[in-house]
């Protein structure tokens, strides 16, 4: 099925109403996954004319895509990426999680961005940044359309490369499934438990009797301030 090329037109927006010269787009890869980081791609693209068949990363053949991502990488005026750790994911949140990503990636950048184009509905980075929001970014936005294939690529490859030397985590076909949900992926759980790259908050491990002591229970910063003053629990 064709799909229609993204355009610079959210670009051209922002520059006409806010002033802004420098911005980015901004996408993520790994939020629904199981194992692995969620990892933030920030790509500077200008107004050139963007590299044939650029679309939502999801929407290009693995191949392809692999190939895709090369050419960006050479063609984009700046990008970087940043990722949120397994541990760091358990810990915060995936809202959290997904904005410490997206300012490490921001930050690498060599130049700060004036803006932000994010894809999807929800703005996780908030203040300082300026964002615009945008549902389906990754088809529409050219700087949003080359991070979500650079951070797809780039994801794919380090899951790949889990234990590829000592064939630790083959029987969780990573390569195959990128640390998200596969029928191979969920035998090896229910077999071996979890490795150290998989989230342990997870409710997953609800499903899985043998593994389900090792879940990791969050309790949110609010909640955590109301316990230790008292608020929570019993006063006898």
């Amino acid at each position: 099925m064709p799909y229609e090329p993204p355009t610079h037109t959210v670009e051209r927006s922002l520059r006409a109403t806010t002033g802004a010269r420098i911005i980015a787009g901004v996408d993520e890869v790994g939020r629904g996954a199981w194992a692995g980081p969620v990892t933030v791609c920030a790509a500077v693209t200008g107004l050139r004319r963007p590299p044939q068949g650029l679309t939502d990363s999801k929407l290009i053949s693995p191949k392809r895509r692999t190939e895709l991502a090369a050419e960006l990488e050479k063609w984009v005026t700046s990008h970087a990426l940043g990722h949120a750790s397994p541990e760091e994911i358990d810990e915060l949140g995936m809202t959290a999680a997904l904005r410490l990503a997206a300012v490490r990636a921001l930050d690498a950048l060599p130049v700060r961005p004036d803006a932000v184009i994010l894809d999807g509905k929800h703005d996780y980075l908030g203040t300082p940044w300026r964002v615009r929001t945008v549902i389906k970014g990754d088809q529409s936005c050219v700087a949003v359309a080359a991070a979500s294939v650079i951070a797809k690529v780039r994801r794919d490859t380090m899951m790949a490369e889990l234990g590829l030397e000592s064939g630790a985590y083959e029987r969780f076909a990573f390569a195959a499934n990128a640390g998200y949900p596969s029928p191979v992926h969920k035998a090896a759980l229910e077999e071996l438990g979890p490795t150290p790259y998989h989230r342990l908050s997870w409710a997953y491990l609800d499903a899985m009797p043998r593994w389900r002591h090792l879940k990791k229970i969050r309790i949110s910063v609010e909640a955590a301030a109301l316990e230790s003053g008292g608020q929570l629990g019993f006063d006898f």
